[in-house]
């Protein structure tokens, strides 16, 4: 890659983006942080299965629904207000959620978490078209950027590992409030305020009905997924398709829509967002299921499980970093391309994976797609970024890191509940999870080993699914986008 020289000024703007990367890092984390904490956390408050997966998914929920509303509000009010409100109150909803005496508390502040994330990230990823006009730095920045957000993704259970080994559960979240503390005190002096000229009011029916559509539609298809169908669940699923379909049509008829819908007319742009969902989901349920199969299946301590992971997230950064100068050698439709391949290769590198070993197909598998993902969400938040003048990057930008949160909310919810129904068709019938039939007195080894097979033909299932949804959509990119890049890189989204 080429290096550009630093000129006067752009110093104050690279420790602003430093400054920047901390609540990303958190807000990241925190969505894979009690993937290895969630035994700790069942032992000490005892949830339900619903419990259970309301605090696993309802932090991605939250941050999911309203990522729309407040791209929008930050673009029209002004980003770095809505950074250091929403910083704090991540702050304090960490302290809630660490020292959480019942499962429902816990599910209360780790939603607040989520409304509080939901502010910073398309700010943050926002913030940096101003903080770098040119292109060039602009994309560098977001290679940083989004190095950090999938890293954060990948060492959240590394870090929640290593202090579950020492400390209490609580202790995952609690480490959030000194980066919090410092980003208080050093944005107001690195970060200016920008905030979109002459963009009007914010439309109150468009929040509501994006926020309320998104949020029950999530809510139904999770439950659908995981406890099959009800009318009750029906109704709220109905109820949020109607609801994002009116938000739909009314972006259309209003001056100041949330969503510029016009942005889907363009094919990398689209690519793109459908590519910010389904990396997500692939990797959230991966994480989570591996994770159970290195400690219940293998019978690996959670520091070791945990050291394992890192392999695969070195290998993300650096191809997060990396892809900036990949784009601008072979274009953004390849590196998207290249993101779904390596991916799905990744995910078919679990299938040998058995109960009776696998350490080293999954540290291969994680490496390989590993590459996929870092290349994914860098380049697709630099699509974002640079789809819109810098006044609107933050509306953008939310559209980029709601195809993100909603992919790792529905990711557990979807292919979780897949490998549920397949170990509850397969184990030996005792208990609905293989961390609740280990737990049962009085077990033979052989119904053991059945149960442990079980889970093991459910991660299959979920990595091969995975696989291939990743695989057909590198299909539909080649031919959606071939020789969308003849005119080059820069041509492909010139902010409009």
């Amino acid at each position: 890659m080429t290096r550009l020289p630093l000129k006067s000024g752009e110093l104050r703007a690279w420790f602003g983006l430093l400054v920047v990367l901390g609540p990303v890092l958190l807000v990241a984390m925190d969505g894979s942080v009690l993937f290895l904490a969630m035994p700790a956390v069942t032992a000490a408050l005892a949830p339900s299965a619903d419990q259970s997966l309301w605090i696993l998914d309802g932090y991605g929920f939250a941050v999911g629904s309203l990522l729309i509303a407040f791209g929008t509000i930050g673009d029209r009010y002004g980003r770095k207000r809505l950074l250091l409100i929403g910083a704090a109150l991540f702050g304090l909803g960490s302290v809630g959620a660490a020292l959480a005496t019942s499962p429902e508390s816990l599910i209360a502040f780790r939603v607040l978490m989520g409304v509080a994330g939901a502010t910073l990230l398309p700010s943050a990823l926002a913030v940096l078209g101003t903080l770098f006009p040119d292109p060039r730095r602009r994309a560098q920045a977001i290679g940083i950027f989004a190095a950090t957000f999938a890293a954060g993704f990948a060492i959240g259970p590394v870090v929640a590992g290593q202090l579950l080994s020492r400390f209490w559960w609580g202790s995952v979240l609690l480490i959030n409030v000194p980066v919090v503390a410092l980003f208080l005190i050093f944005a107001p002096m690195l970060l200016g305020e920008v905030r979109a000229v002459g963009s009007g009011r914010i439309d109150v029916l468009s929040v509501l009905s994006s926020a309320t559509g998104l949020l029950a539609t999530m809510y139904a298809v999770k439950h659908m997924a995981a406890e099959g169908f009800s009318t009750g669940v029906l109704l709220f699923g109905v109820t949020g398709v109607v609801l994002l379909g009116w938000f739909g049509r009314r972006q259309g008829r209003i001056a100041n829509p949330l969503v510029d819908f016009g942005l889907f007319g363009n094919r990398v742009f689209a690519v793109a967002i459908v590519t910010a969902f389904l990396p997500l989901a692939a990797w959230s349920a991966t994480a989570y299921l591996t994770g159970t199969y290195l400690q219940s299946v293998l019978g690996m301590s959670v520091a070791d499980a945990a050291l394992l992971a890192v392999p695969g997230a070195l290998v993300l950064t650096v191809a997060a970093v990396g892809t900036p100068a990949v784009v601008a050698r072979v274009g953004r439709p390849a590196a998207l391309i290249t993101a779904h391949g390596g991916i799905a290769v990744g995910l078919l590198l679990l299938l040998p994976a058995g109960s009776d070993g696998g350490v080293g197909w999954y540290v291969l598998a994680t490496a390989v797609a590993g590459v996929g993902y870092g290349i994914s969400f860098s380049v697709v938040a630099d699509i974002a970024v640079a789809a819109v003048p810098a006044e609107r990057a933050g509306s953008a930008a939310a559209l980029a890191e709601t195809g993100n949160e909603l992919g790792n909310a529905l990711g557990i919810a979807l292919f979780g509940s897949l490998a549920a129904v397949l170990f509850r068709l397969n184990g030996p019938e005792l208990a609905p999870t293989l961390g609740e039939t280990l737990a049962l007195p009085g077990i033979a080894p052989a119904v053991l080993d059945d149960a442990r097979a079980a889970f093991v033909h459910g991660l299959r299932a979920v990595a091969l699914a995975g696989a291939l949804l990743h695989a057909l959509l590198g299909v539909i990119a080649v031919r959606v986008l071939r020789d969308r890049d003849r005119h080059g890189p820069a041509a492909e989204l010139a902010p409009r």
